[in-house]
């Protein structure tokens, strides 16, 4: 009896290691979508034009594509929620560009899609080229858009790092991060715990730099899909351009997204 136990014992053990959520999350992949501007016209290379914004927004929704949250995935990663479920994908934008307002807003209100934006507070309702803080108001009222930090006026760390010395660095990244958050918080209310890096820089400093200051999660730039393995304090992102429409799309959905050397 004892070895028939054993035997059963050890089966049951494969079955819990096959059916337990950290196995069935291990294949999970899921593109985060990064957007920047759209327009009539390719204005420069972080431009994509409407139609082909619509058009990648159509696929997605005809074809079996789960447009989650931004903070469902981080949830996971946090141990807050199961997986994301296969065909999921998450759209985002940086900079908060007056064309969000303009030409993307209507066509995430045709579809339901949750998008975040990441904005640095020193060009809202200051920049020609930016929203104003009425307009990200009123996307927050939609229910469709979170608000969350790009730092304070979207330094290149690199170039900061070079130039500043190093207790006047310190104090450049502390502010960047927090009055970013606490500015965002202050004129548009709600948690802003979320970082995405200007041009993607980052290194171990500033993302513990991040962690202090009460981020729980930061996104770089690169193509490739979110995975298990990663970690929520450098989590990749697709930077997208006028070139990834019809097939080079779906190859990036798949995972097969053709490499680019992007001028940010």
């Amino acid at each position: 009896m004892s070895r028939l136990f054993r035997r059963l014992f050890q089966v049951a053990a494969l079955l819990l290691l096959f059916v337990s959520p950290s196995h069935a999350a291990d294949g999970f992949r899921v593109p985060i979508l990064l957007y920047h501007r759209f327009g009539a016209t390719v204005a420069d290379g972080m431009t994509i034009k409407t139609p082909v914004f619509e058009a990648q927004m159509k696929y997605l929704h005809d074809n079996g594509y789960k447009v989650i949250p931004l903070r469902r995935l981080v949830d996971y990663y946090l141990g807050k929620a199961p997986a994301p479920a296969p065909k999921s994908v998450v759209i985002v934008e940086d900079d908060a560009h007056k064309s969000v307002y303009s030409d993307m807003l209507p066509v995430i209100r045709k579809y339901r899609f949750p998008v975040t934006i990441f904005a640095y507070p020193s060009a809202i309702s200051n920049a020609k080229y930016a929203m104003t803080w009425d307009q990200l108001r009123a996307l927050k009222k939609t229910g469709l858009f979170d608000i969350q930090s790009h730092t304070y006026w979207h330094p290149n760390f690199k170039r900061e790092r070079r130039k500043l010395a190093p207790t006047d660095y310190e104090k450049f990244v502390t502010t960047q991060l927090q009055k970013s958050k606490s500015k965002l918080e202050s004129e548009l209310g709600g948690r802003v715990d979320l970082l995405a890096w200007p041009f993607g820089i980052c290194d171990d400093h500033l993302l513990k730099k991040a962690a202090a200051t009460g981020y729980v999660a930061t996104f770089s730039i690169e193509r490739r899909h979110a995975t298990q393995r990663d970690s929520i304090m450098r989590l990749p992102r697709y930077l997208l351009i006028n070139a990834d429409s019809g097939r080079s799309f779906v190859q990036l959905l798949e995972g097969s997204a053709v490499k680019r050397n992007v001028v940010y």
